[in-house]
Order: C-alpha cells, then sequence, then structure tokens
C-alpha cells in the first residue's frame, strides 16, 4: 500500500493526532528500488502480512443481514483472527445459532482461525465477573447490552489469544473489498507508527446515500460531523488554535494495539468511538494525571486513514442516529476536561436538533468500563471455555 505521510499533525500532551492521510495504491507492488517521494511511504506487502498474523479482527453484530455478515468475512485477510461478538436475540428465532452456522461454514471451505460467542452468555459473565471485571457487568449480574460492551469482550478475546493489535469492523458494511482495506489501512498504519500505543482510524471517503436521482456520494455522515466539530473545539480550548484535525470521531473501523487498548476507559454502547479520542486526551493529554508513565514517555499516536472504498452501510432509520448523536455528544459534553463553554455549545446543538426529551436538562452520562490490564487472562481463559456459546 502507498500513502502519504501526515501533513500535519496537533500534539496534545504525549498524544499526537495526525491528520487524514491519503492512499495512493491499494497494492504498490514489490520494492524494485526505485526511490520514493519525500511526502510518501510505500508499506509492502509482507509488512503487512506479518502484521496481519498479529492481529484480530472484532466483529460485533446484532441481528444484521447473514448474507452482509458472509461478505464482511471474506474481505478479512485470511492471516487475521476473526472473532465475532453476537447480541442477537436468541428467540423465537435463535439469530446466534445462524450465525454461529455461517461462520463454521464459511470456515468449513477456507480454513481460517475464528472465535465467536454470544455476549449475554452466563459463563463468559462469570468469566468477567470471577476475574475482577465488574464495570461491564449490569445490575443482573450479566454483560449489559450494547454495542460498546460487545467490543470490549473482542479485545479481552485478541488478548487471551495473544495478539498485539485489534481492529473492529461493523457486520453491515455491504462491500467486502471495502473491508479488506480497512484491514491493510489498519496494518499500514500500525507499520508508520513510531510507538507501541497507536491507533489507527478509518476516514471513508465517500458514504453514499439513495436519492431521487440516483446514488449521492456525501462527505460526511450527520453524528459524524457533529462529533468531529466538537472533538475539535475541545481540542481548540486547550492549544488555543482552532484546528480541524478529528475527522473520525465516530468510525466503527479503527484499530489499536493492545497496549494501547488495555490503558483506555471505554463508555458504554454508541458512545465509545468518540469516546476512544476523548479518553485518550484524558490520559494522555498532561491535563490530569495519569498512572501510564511509560505511555506518556513513548507518547502515544492516532493516526487517520482515508478509504479508496466507499462506505456502503444499512440505513438503520433516524432513532438509530438520534441515538448515536446523543450518545456520541453526551461522551465529550460528561469529559472530566470537557470545559463549560463547550458544554453550553453541546447542549445548543442537542436543543437546536430536538435531540433531548421534554424536560431533559443534558444529555445522559455514559456509563464507563474500566480498563482490562489488571484481568488474569489465564483465570479468564478457564472460565470462558466453560461458556456454552463460544466456539472456536
Amino acid at each position: 500500500m502507498k500513502l502519504d505521510l501526515p501533513r500535519y499533525t496537533e500534539r496534545f500532551g504525549a498524544t499526537s493526532l495526525h491528520g487524514v492521510q491519503r492512499v495512493y495504491e491499494l497494492d504498490s507492488g514489490f520494492d524494485d528500488g526505485r526511490s520514493m517521494s519525500e511526502t510518501l511511504t510505500r508499506v509492502g506487502n509482507d509488512q503487512i502480512i506479518d502484521i496481519e498474523r498479529r492481529m484480530a479482527i472484532v466483529i460485533p453484530i446484532k441481528a444484521e443481514r447473514l448474507r452482509l455478515l458472509e461478505g464482511v468475512l471474506s474481505g478479512i485477510p485470511h492471516d487475521c483472527l476473526t472473532i465475532i461478538i453476537s447480541n442477537s436475540p436468541r428467540q423465537p428465532v435463535d439469530r446466534y445459532k445462524l450465525e454461529k452456522d455461517a461462520l463454521l461454514q464459511f470456515n468449513r471451505f477456507v480454513g481460517r482461525d475464528a472465535l465467536i460467542l454470544h455476549q449475554r452468555d452466563p459463563g463468559l459473565s462469570e468469566a468477567v465477573k470471577e476475574t475482577g471485571y465488574t464495570s461491564i457487568l449490569g445490575p443482573d449480574n450479566v454483560i449489559r447490552d450494547g454495542k460498546a460492551e460487545g467490543m470490549v469482550i473482542g479485545m479481552l478475546l485478541a488478548k487471551m489469544a495473544g495478539k498485539e493489535y485489534v481492529g473492529f469492523i461493523d457486520a453491515d458494511n455491504y462491500v467486502p473489498g471495502a473491508v479488506n482495506e480497512y484491514v491493510k489501512i489498519f496494518a499500514s498504519g500500525i507499520a508508520m507508527s513510531k510507538t507501541p500505543y497507536t491507533m489507527i482510524r478509518v476516514s471513508w471517503i465517500f458514504k453514499p446515500k439513495m436519492s431521487e436521482t440516483g446514488l449521492y456520494f456525501s462527505k460526511w455522515g450527520r453524528v459524524s460531523e457533529l462529533t468531529n466539530q466538537h472533538l475539535n473545539s475541545l481540542i481548540s480550548y486547550y492549544t488555543g488554535f482552532e484546528t480541524e484535525v478529528m475527522r473520525t470521531g465516530n468510525s466503527g473501523e479503527h484499530c489499536m494495539s493492545i497496549k494501547l487498548a488495555e490503558l483506555l476507559t471505554f463508555s458504554s454502547g454508541y458512545s465509545i468511538e468518540p469516546y476512544e479520542i476523548v479518553n485518550v486526551l484524558e490520559e494522555f493529554g498532561g491535563i490530569i494525571p495519569t498512572v501510564n508513565q511509560d505511555a506518556m514517555d513513548k507518547g502515544v499516536e492516532v493516526l487517520q486513514v482515508e478509504t479508496r472504498n466507499p462506505h456502503f452501510h444499512e440505513d438503520k432509520g433516524d432513532d438509530h442516529l438520534k441515538e448515536m448523536m446523543v450518545a456520541s455528544l453526551g461522551s465529550i459534553y460528561h469529559s472530566k476536561i470537557c470545559p463549560p463553554k463547550l458544554r453550553e455549545k453541546i447542549l445548543e446543538s442537542l436543543r437546536g436538533r430536538s435531540m433531548l426529551d421534554e424536560g431533559q436538562p443534558e444529555p445522559p452520562a455514559p456509563v464507563r468500563i474500566e480498563p482490562f490490564r489488571g484481568i488474569d487472562m489465564q483465570q479468564f481463559a478457564k472460565i470462558l471455555s466453560k461458556a456454552t456459546t463460544y466456539t472456536q
């Protein structure tokens, strides 16, 4: 893959937030000794494959169409470990069983390593409870519903499997070729990073929508535009200079090193993606004290890479967008480092779009999930082996 180097970097404490990089070639071929432009970098196929072997791809799924899931599976490079975390209903039709059957049938032909697990499995809840990771449990002592909870379980399985990197791809993607590009971007970003504490986030070149005249290739989603605006305002407040560096606030397609992932606090539900950025600023921005001195010394990098493939995904309606917007902006609003003036702007944005219910003074505070660095993974794996839905 051939990409340009970051044209702009916003430095925030120990964190480097790189501006969006562009993909010039999806496959840059073998290194034949030709000189490269000083503004471009080539990541060879051997480098990409080596990183893919050390990477798990987590697919959170909740009652998506099986054809879409099969397409996503076909786009994931063979050497990655695939992890499916399902929160699909088990009655009246057992959707999880259908997903598992589809995965097993797919793997029968391709022979790839994969794990699948239902998020609400009592054995999984017992494993996190016995290892002391209770912030992910609900009042019923079962793992809470929510995309974030599924993603965190995927990270735990990736660490349990000994992987160094974990990537996330939504299950509602219509284009397997785009999925393949996402993973190549993840691997290329890791190869370019200069620190073991790294995150790579995908910026979609277009998010096509149907209109009366056919496909309209919009650049930004309605939620993404607003989330990015307020994330940039948060950064600008502390640097004193207006910025547009953040373009991937709601990017479901992203990747992290396990070394970074295990240090982060995550927020429940659909606020997880923007709060990852907020928490990086909280932990490594130098504003409030942190216990993670090694990451402060070595630095944290956030890379953003624009795809060549457009992002075709399932349209889930206005209620879903409202839920995402309130959760996303709420994760910024309730941050320990969010200034009062930005809180006022967030309230104006939500009220102006009628996103808050009548009488609701502010967006609800997200439930936070504690870092998982301290979990005893051997004990976790031993208990997890008893889970009835765990298949590998």
